[in-house]
């Protein structure tokens, strides 16, 4: 365990970050399962309802430090790509 007071706060803050990206890091994964949940079972209307806020969870994880930009945007492409090849 740290002596210092600084490098207990760091450990501290550092402990709360962790957890904060765990969960949002869990909630993209679910928005995400969800549209592949769709996407598996042919449902077309489901998956463009589930399809725009998959998007925008992942987006917003990555304007919070997440996620690299280039990862959520590859994120979405997969996504999007599944979803368009539904007939």
């Amino acid at each position: 365990m740290a002596n210092i007071k600084s490098a207990k706060k760091r450990i501290i803050t550092s402990q709360k970050r962790a957890e904060r990206n765990k969960a949002i890091k869990s909630r993209v994964k679910t928005y995400i399962k969800k549209v592949d949940a769709a996407v598996a079972a042919g449902d077309k209307a489901a998956a463009e309802a589930a399809l725009p806020v998959a998007v925008s969870e992942i987006y917003k994880a990555a304007t919070k430090g997440i996620f690299h930009k280039n990862t959520a945007a590859r994120k979405v492409s997969r996504i999007t790509k599944a979803v368009n090849t539904l007939a």
